[in-house]
């Protein structure tokens, strides 16, 4: 796999669970506040670990063509 297409997809990746947090959060926001906030919580914890996994990937990776 090449490192730009391993950056595609944890980019996707990181994209997709925003929307998705963000979704949830305001779907139960009206239900239950505290029960939102966590969620929310928790996306942006994996958005966040995604975004620093990705900066490593993008040091550290070498391609097969370049070794």
């Amino acid at each position: 796999m090449k490192k730009k297409k391993v950056l595609h997809v944890l980019l996707f990746v990181v994209v997709f669970i925003l929307i998705t947090t963000i979704v949830a959060y305001f779907a139960y926001k009206p239900v239950n506040e505290w029960l939102a906030f966590y969620i929310a919580c928790c996306g942006g914890v994996l958005v966040v670990n995604l975004v620093i996994s990705m900066i490593f990937v993008n040091k550290n990776f070498r391609d097969k063509d370049k070794a």
